[in-house]
């Protein structure tokens, strides 16, 4: 169990930063990527406690048409707040640095797409004021494994879903969302639909449902989005909005 309900949700703030990064590289239909090798991704989240950014890259030396090796690379950042127990109540604000180095692999057998990965986990947290409660502060290097799909049922649907854990105190989270495609004939078509997510760490969880657009595309970039309400086993509510974007090279 965790030594302190306000200091899991502390751990789990910073852990929400980590979700981010999960999040797959871009949501390609089947047969979008053409003769692309490098997807450029970035993106922002805000929710009651905290604005993260996240961004990086995904290298395939073989294309991502194929069966073959991938090497993602990424970041993220944010600010994030919390009540100390430790320190008697006090609001501390914590700040996080990450970044990973994922080889992996990409299997596609039809209109199902997976991509896995596992890398070093290098981070750094620093707290204002500093809380010696919190396991997650300073630096620590981890071990991060991830896991993504997309899976295209009929020509008007998709599944997507993503997994990702670390060993740095146990960060972990996922997402799923489905999806109907909707008006091809005015933009060239994109995804609509439901999204869960969870994610969590060291005792403490949020769940959040909520709904999603994916694959909106204008010249080189696509975008994605979502937005929804979230809640976590502090008993704490509130909206989340994230924005996405992808270019292929």
């Amino acid at each position: 169990m965790c030594p302190g309900r306000r200091v899991c949700a502390a751990v789990a703030a910073a852990a929400f930063a980590v979700y981010c990064v999960g999040v797959p590289s871009g949501p390609a239909r089947a047969g979008s990527d053409e003769d692309a090798t490098v997807i450029l991704f970035s993106g922002r989240d805000i929710w009651r406690n905290g604005a993260f950014l996240y961004g990086g890259l995904v290298i395939a030396p073989g294309g991502f048409d194929q069966d073959g090796f991938l090497l993602k690379l990424l970041y993220s950042a944010g600010v994030y707040r919390y009540n100390a127990g430790s320190l008697g109540g006090t609001q501390v604000i914590g700040g996080e640095a990450i970044g990973a180095v994922l080889p992996g692999w990409r299997i596609k057998r039809g209109p199902l797409e997976g991509k896995f990965f596992v890398g070093p986990d290098f981070e750094y947290h620093p707290l204002w004021p500093d809380d010696p409660g919190n396991p997650l502060r300073g630096s620590a290097v981890g071990l991060r494994m991830a896991a993504e799909f997309w899976y295209e049922p009929t020509p008007t649907t998709m599944v997507a879903g993503d997994v990702s854990l670390t060993t740095i105190v146990s960060d972990n989270n996922a997402r799923l969302a489905f999806g109907w495609r909707v008006l091809d004939d005015l933009v060239g078509g994109f995804y609509v639909g439901p999204e869960v997510q969870s994610f969590g760490s060291f005792g403490y969880r949020q769940l959040r449902l909520g709904a999603h657009i994916s694959g909106l595309k204008t010249d080189d970039d696509e975008w994605s989005a979502g937005a929804g309400w979230a809640h976590d086993s502090e008993g704490r509510s509130g909206p989340y909005l994230r924005l996405g974007l992808v270019r292929r090279r």
